[in-house]
């Protein structure tokens, strides 16, 4: 039937736009896709459903925000919505309003916990996924208001010295507030923690606030009630905020009356309004304050818990498991404060985001991705969670499908090499073969790479690779992306090795596919650098060199799949570092449209392969980029340094961090340790050790003391315990003199280079 029901559908939308005055939608989708390659998928579904909802709450935001800036709301929509501050963002006829500026936040949590509680940098506390949220206030009957959202000095920090705590402090005026968050264990279940302190230097109150707002925008609260001891709050029927003591004084409002910030007076005089117990709004938008008196020139301290496990069936948590999981992670200790924070803080994020499967973020990626999954569980296996990541691994079989597909979005064509290359790694890194349960998976994993290429006799410069996909998503639209082939060459020379002892006979047809796949991407590439006179490798056959040539060098990290001093993969990193930096660090302008924290690393590390000392620079870029409590957001706004895209606690990036400072001290080139090439000299200017481990290497783990001598030489001591033989090792301390170890030595001292005057 030529006349299809499709067919008939578009007609009759076409019609219907038309007679309306709107653009044939059926014609703009045919434009959209012919700006990318023909591709046997679209948009990947996730990631429009991602949109939708993102974009449904920004049509809310845009209905109830702009009508009622006279609300107190999170830090992102004070700043955003102020015309005299940097981060403003003009509205004109946007159809949604989302936090383009400040997507801050750092996530709160126990290990094997599946609830992130987020603090925004006011303080602002959202305990449960998408949720409402809970802010602290100290106000005087004077009118004298401390909103931590409206002021611009909040200093906030993370405490790891126990579990895992977010304070924030903010003064003005003679007022004062400190709010402490962190996630406690009460019967082997989670609870949230929310401690306000308020000083006053005359008469005032310290408020917790119920906000329907969070990092992301409206979150609605249709009732709450408080209990007649007047101790604890429930909201919507099914949460429960208990008070550390009864309020003195209770306000709550509706959407019709304004926020309840706009009656405080009221509450402050015991007006009748302000003593009812409960409250509904039929749009969503209630607003709840307690009110605890604060002594003059005195404090008050409240605290409000929370509890993240709704049924008695939910899991019990271990006791003291922050202690005893950063105890077996591999340590550094190191002068650089700034480093040694941000390395502890990224170890912090990897153990509270693997919980079962491991997450990208929080918030907004708090879904599953093997490309995500892979970078993290490789920094899991590098800093010794071994227990963790093979509690990720083993869960990915179920995401394949019959045909061998790792899925975990339609059209991403990486994820089988990148399932098969950590796979090897893991085998490397624990010294173990992999149970015989897996020789099914791998080579069902990798015959769907082999199948999945397309033909190598095709006269295109795309022959041999594997087919357009959106692949890493940020690298543009629909294309032939080298990144996918890269993942896949790798991917199939680690299935050989990782069946060799099984089925050598396999090994060699998967050495086979992959040398095939390698020279396709060879002749691919040389017909990119005949097309534009350079060496570098564009993103696709048929791109320019631009901003998505950050997924080619691949090849060099983590992969290594090309030497360091491939003059391609250098001559990929030199236009990245002339054409695609801002301030020292990696602006990705599709998609993300910021600064990527973990893209920057990315570089340095193949300029650390290299020998390039810019690979510090870089680092130091990405440092100062980080936020106060040592967290990165997945892409940052270059003016405001707020984050502008993406998860405001991104895990990956956290991974990138773990992974540059232990391949600085320590790395794999080939069948050769590395050690300490990445060493900036401030770190042994400071006179006192570096010590780092025990660091697995695919050879077996490695501990490292590094002691500046009185004379400018280092001494190096090492324990190892290798899983076989040991490897050949080189040390090349920047401004020393580079050494290769005898054959067991565990110390060494290496003398200053002579400099040409």
């Amino acid at each position: 039937m030529k006349f299809s029901k499709w067919t008939f559908w578009q007609y009759l939308i076409t019609r219907a736009a038309r007679r309306q005055g709107f653009l044939d939608p059926i014609e703009l989708l045919a434009r959209l896709r012919s700006f990318a390659q023909p591709s046997e998928v679209g948009e990947p579904v996730e990631l429009l459903r991602a949109g939708v909802v993102f974009h449904a709450r920004g049509l809310i935001n845009s209905r109830v925000i702009q009508y009622n800036l006279d609300w107190v709301w999170p830090y992102w929509v004070e700043r955003q919505y102020n015309p005299n501050d940097k981060s403003f963002v003009p509205r004109a006829f946007s159809v949604s309003h989302i936090n383009l500026t400040h997507r801050n936040w750092t996530a709160l949590g126990y290990p094997d916990c599946e609830e992130f509680p987020l603090v925004d940098p006011g303080g602002l506390l959202t305990p449960c996924l998408d949720g409402w949220s809970l802010d602290g206030w100290v106000c005087t009957e004077e009118g004298g208001n401390l909103f931590p959202s409206r002021t611009l000095d909040a200093a906030q920090r993370q405490d790891l010295s126990s579990g895992l705590t977010i304070t924030t402090r903010v003064r003005q005026d003679g007022l004062v507030l400190s709010s402490t968050a962190s996630v406690e264990l009460e019967g082997g279940r989670p609870v949230c923690v929310l401690t306000l302190t308020g000083r006053a230097d005359s008469p005032a109150w310290l408020v917790l606030a119920l906000r329907p707002a969070n990092t992301e925008g409206i979150s609605f609260i249709n009732d709450v009630v408080l209990a007649p001891d007047r101790q604890t709050w429930v909201v919507n029927d099914e949460q429960s905020v208990a008070f550390s003591a009864p309020a003195e004084r209770h306000l709550v409002s509706d959407y019709g009356h304004g926020d309840v910030a706009l009656h405080l007076k009221q509450a402050y005089a015991g007006a009748a309004l302000a003593e009812c117990g409960e409250g509904s709004c039929d749009r969503g938008m209630v607003t709840a304050a307690a009110l605890f008196a604060i002594p003059e020139g005195g404090e008050r301290i409240v605290t409000a818990r929370i509890p993240l496990s709704h049924t008695s069936t939910a899991s019990v948590l271990a006791e003291n498991a922050w202690p005893e999981l950063r105890a077996s992670a591999c340590t550094l200790q190191c002068p650089d404060r700034t480093y040694q924070e941000l390395y502890d803080a990224a170890i912090t994020s990897l153990i509270l985001h693997s919980p079962g499967d491991v997450y990208p973020g929080p918030s907004t990626y708090r879904r599953f991705w093997f490309r995500d999954a892979v970078y993290i569980i490789h920094a899991l296996l590098c800093v010794g969670l071994e227990p963790r990541a093979a509690r990720a691994l083993s869960r990915f079989p179920e995401r394949q499908t019959p045909l061998g597909y790792f899925r975990s979005q339609d059209g991403e064509w990486d994820s089988n090499g990148e399932v098969l290359w950590i796979l090897h790694r893991y085998q490397q890194f624990t010294g173990k073969k992999l149970s015989a349960d897996w020789h099914n998976v791998i080579a069902r994993g990798a015959r769907w790479i082999m199948r999945k290429r397309l033909s190598g006799t095709l006269d295109a410069p795309h022959a041999g690779l594997l087919p357009a996909g959106f692949s890493a998503e940020h690298l543009g639209p629909n294309d032939y992306y080298y990144w996918d082939d890269f993942w896949g060459i790798a991917g199939l020379r680690c299935a050989g090795e990782l069946v060799r002892g099984h089925d050598a006979d396999m090994a060699a047809e998967f050495k086979h596919a992959a040398d095939d796949f390698a020279a396709a991407v060879d002749r691919s590439l040389a017909s990119c650098a005949q097309r534009l006179g350079r060496a570098g490798m564009p993103a696709s056959p048929y791109r320019r060199l631009d901003s998505g040539a950050i997924g080619s060098i691949v090849s060099g990290y983590p992969l290594q799949l090309h030497d360091a001093d491939d003059p391609r993969l250098l001559d990929c990193a030199d236009y990245l570092l002339n054409a695609c930096f801002i301030d020292g660090a990696f602006f990705q302008d599709m998609i993300h449209s910021g600064l990527n924290a973990y893209l920057t690393l990315h570089v340095a590390q193949v300029l650390l392969r290299a020998g390039d000392p810019r690979y510090q620079e870089l680092m130091d870029a990405v440092a100062d980029l980080a936020t106060s409590t040592g967290q990165w957001p997945e892409a940052i706004h270059p003016q405001t340094k707020g984050g502008c895209m993406g998860d405001g606690h991104h895990v990956w990036a956290a991974a990138e961090w773990v992974l540059m400072v232990r391949n600085c001290l320590v790395r794999e080139e080939g069948d050769r340790l590395i050690l300490c090439s990445g060493i900036g000299e401030r770190w042994l200017q400071e006179g006192g050790p570096v010590v780092f481990g025990p660091a697995p290497t695919c050879f077996g783990p490695v501990s490292i003391t590094l002691r500046p001598l009185s004379d400018g030489s280092v001494e190096i001591v090492l324990k190892t315990a290798w899983h076989d033989q040991e490897p050949a090792i080189d040390v090349r301390l920047p401004g020393h003199k580079p050494v290769t170890l005898e054959r067991n030595a565990t110390n060494v001292i290496l003398t200053r280079e002579e400099t040409s005057a």
